[in-house]
């Protein structure tokens, strides 16, 4: 267990990997805790680099809606969520689904940082997440299925890794829809988050304020927080989202002048194989689809056995550009597919461009694909796709 329980987990820390379900399940004596995915997933994610090193793109911080104002009557931290400024099929468009993890990533760790500060400084534990769940604005444009699968995945990826920061959410300004929306969300939230959700509707005022302090409840909500010019709805904290510019949009760059052009049947799958001689050698891939979703998978090819490293599944890679990489940790032949199986009514042409570099790094590989139209009364369907291979 020496290699899940670190120093800093105390009664408290443990406290909360058991209320998140975290427990997998008791075999004999022996406990196992999900806690050692988490750990894999941050190493994986090299947060500790990330903290350091990353900076979210320029739309994100525009027009990622929500921000910190302060906190609340029992030392949680204060985040106003304005979900109904948040343009979801703008930022998808705009920003690979990595930079969104990253961004949540580091909001995660920066709440972790400050409440250790806080605790150190007061002598009391101080812990979680208390939000203001504003939904003004909140209509029907809200119902595409893609930004609503993507805000849950988020929030099950920040559940599994970041147990039970939330302490409460309070919903306000529930639009009319909001019984639709939730029965979309519903089977996809966790028991646990499910009974820290108030829903207030539009008088909310008393009730916020019976967990936040006037002072550090923005004006708008009812309390007496500003900005230093009188805003009061505290844009200076809290982003206001709003439509994100066509201009941020991937796919109105450049990008897509690199690529070559071949075919893939209807029906068929396009294989791509690397020689990887240098263990420890990343494979990255990134790649968009339009109007349809793709089925993609990693695997190692050893003495005729082909073992799945990334199983075959499909990726929402038309809602969002979907990227990542995998540590080669042995040599040998690694195959990326891309499957068009599912899709029998459309034929596939690919568009790819290569490049080997002989040396320290042994090779740089990058292919872009591109799925096109073929039959007037089939549906349209686009891939771009960055594979690199490198050793670090």
């Amino acid at each position: 267990m020496s290699d899940v329980l670190k120093p800093e987990f105390d009664d408290f820390e443990l406290q909360k990997w058991l209320q998140g379900e975290a427990f997998i399940s008791f075999e004999e004596t022996n406990i196992v805790l999900s806690d050692s995915k988490s750990m894999a997933y941050k190493e994986k994610n090299h947060v500790k680099d990330l903290i350091r090193d990353y900076k979210p793109p320029e739309v994100l911080e525009k027009y990622l809606a929500g921000g910190l104002v302060g906190q609340a009557k029992d030392g949680s931290t204060l985040r106003v969520e304005l979900y109904g400024r948040l343009d979801m099929r703008g930022i998808m468009n705009s920003v690979k689904k990595s930079d969104l993890e990253k961004t949540k990533i580091l909001h995660c760790e920066a709440n972790i940082e400050d409440w250790k500060k806080r605790s150190e400084q007061t002598g009391t534990r101080i812990d979680g997440l208390t939000v203001i769940f504003d939904m003004e604005g909140v209509g029907r444009h809200m119902l595409w299925t893609p930004g609503i699968q993507m805000y849950l995945y988020m929030v099950k990826v920040l559940e599994d890794n970041y147990p039970e920061m939330l302490k409460r959410l309070l919903v306000i300004n529930a639009p009319g829809i909001f019984p639709i929306l939730y029965k979309l969300c519903k089977p996809l939230i966790s028991k646990d988050t499910k009974n820290k959700i108030e829903i207030i509707g539009g008088n909310y005022q008393d009730t916020l304020k019976k967990f936040i302090d006037d002072e550090y409840l923005p004006m708008c909500y009812g309390g007496t927080l500003t900005d230093p010019d009188g805003n009061p709805r505290c844009a200076s904290k809290i982003c206001q989202g709003g439509t994100v510019p066509e201009e941020y949009y991937t796919l109105n760059t450049d990008y897509i002048d690199r690529m070559e052009t071949a075919t893939i049947p209807k029906g068929d799958k396009l294989s791509k194989e690397y020689i990887v001689d240098v263990p420890g050698s990343a494979l990255r891939w990134e790649f968009m689809t339009q109007n349809h979703d793709i089925e993609f998978g990693v695997f190692y090819k050893q003495d005729c056995k082909k073992e799945a490293v990334i199983s075959l599944s499909k990726v929402n890679s038309h809602t969002i550009t979907e990227d990542g990489f995998i540590t080669c940790d042995k040599t040998g032949v690694y195959e990326i597919v891309f499957s068009n199986v599912s899709w029998f009514n459309l034929e596939a042409r690919l568009t790819f461009r290569q490049r080997r570099e002989i040396g320290t790094f042994d090779y740089e590989l990058s292919d872009i694909l591109k799925f096109d139209q073929y039959y007037l009364l089939e549906r349209f369907i686009d891939v771009w796709s960055d594979i690199v291979c490198f050793a670090l």
